[in-house]
């Protein structure tokens, strides 16, 4: 099935490309519509007024039925998730003695936003610490979730994190965190970057308040693109820009002087100024198209299926990996055997041309459908080698 999926990209026939938390690769009919989009501009006469709508609201159809949302109008077209904590932070509503909760070691573009709001309000933030003696696979995870709830209480006013950890896959159970959240009176803001297109995401489920998703990894589009879905908590926020185009009347570009203080509906309010851009619109509508097509469930099923093998010699190897049941099957971490050289490991994987990450101290693997067992082998080799428990 994956020699399908990797004549969808072009990525080189050498390379064991398993780092799709870092970089997804662009597929073929991304890159065409950029190109098509950048050589739209050769002739600007062509390009019409409804072409500054028509492919956002295209985008904002497509993210919110990835989700599993029914008001594309909730969706809005950012530059990046932090512009997104951005915006949720500044009409988060905090007062001095409200508390921020996040996970600890999430990645940083979901903490500064929080922390300076906070100190802004006279709130504090509560960074929650994974459980410390607690290997992966031994109940670590399970903790940690449950310390999170317990971290919930009459003060929170927000609650941020991911669905997976960044780092090594870590699976936060975003529906009884909701409960917990709802119970308190808190918001709960996801970013959805590590998980949204690889994982299952259900809004109804999860009932969040905004969820914020990057579109160069899992939504396998281009840098420099984000999209946010905003439930009705932000439904008379103010953004961070006052752009044109979000204003009631846009459509008339004969009568834009005549100023309005009214925005469109929905969430176009955050959309970030200059939103239709004619190269990486269309690139993140086709992605999306293809994530449709091929279905998160079918990304979840595939990358568990190639790396179980290898997470079973990983375990009897003595690297502490997370048990299946609190990882999320398209991200895990590898976390070194006592005595083991990571640089010889870096080195063992660069010259068997294997991609991953070192993030925080897991060695992180992130395989998609263009991978197959063959891939996640080399990986395996690699590792005895770079360790020394190659026979």
């Amino acid at each position: 099935m994956s020699s399908h999926f990797r004549d969808s990209f072009s990525l080189p026939d050498d390379l064991h490309y398993l780092n799709c938390a870092f970089m997804a690769p662009l597929p073929r009919v991304t890159e065409e519509a950029g190109i098509r989009g950048i050589r739209r501009k050769r002739n600007p006469a062509l390009i019409r007024p409804q072409d500054f709508f028509d492919e956002s609201q295209a985008v904002r159809e497509a993210f919110c039925g990835l989700i599993g949302g029914e008001d594309a109008d909730r969706v809005a077209l950012l530059p990046s998730v932090s512009y997104g904590v951005s915006i949720t932070a500044r009409n988060a509503g905090l007062a001095a003695g409200d508390e921020v909760v996040l996970t600890r070691d999430q990645f940083p573009g979901n903490v500064y936003g929080w922390k300076r709001a906070a100190a802004e309000a006279g709130a504090r933030v509560r960074l929650i610490d994974p459980p410390e003696g607690i290997a992966p696979g031994q109940g670590r995870a399970r903790i940690w979730n449950q310390r999170i709830l317990e971290a919930i209480g009459p003060r929170t006013r927000v609650v941020s994190l991911g669905h997976v950890h960044w780092t090594d896959g870590t699976l936060f159970q975003l529906e009884e965190i909701g409960v917990r959240a709802r119970e308190v009176g808190a918001l709960l803001v996801i970013d959805g970057t590590q998980s949204v297109g690889a994982l299952p995401f259900h809004l109804p489920s999860i009932r969040p308040d905004a969820v914020l998703c990057a579109a160069y990894k899992w939504l396998l589009g281009p840098y420099s693109v984000a999209l946010g879905w905003f439930g009705p908590a932000f439904d008379d926020g103010v953004p961070l820009e006052e752009t044109w185009i979000a204003r009631e009347g846009s459509r008339d570009f004969g009568g834009l002087v005549r100023y309005r203080d009214a925005y469109e509906p929905g969430a176009a309010r955050y959309d970030v100024g200059e939103r239709s851009n004619f190269a990486l619109l269309p690139m993140v509508l086709e992605s999306l198209r293809l994530l449709e097509e091929w279905t998160p469930e079918r990304v979840a099923a595939h990358t568990a299926r190639i790396s179980a093998g290898t997470l079973r010699w990983a375990r009897e190897a003595g690297w502490g990996v997370e048990e299946d049941g609190w990882r999320a099957p398209h991200i895990f971490g590898l976390r070194f055997p006592p005595g083991v050289d990571d640089g010889a490991v870096g080195q063992a994987l660069e010259e068997s041309n294997v991609a991953v990450s070192r993030r925080g101290d897991a060695l992180r693997v992130s395989p998609h459908l263009y991978n197959d067992e063959t891939d996640l082998e080399a990986l395996r080799t690699a590792l005895e080698n770079g360790s020394g428990s190659k026979p």
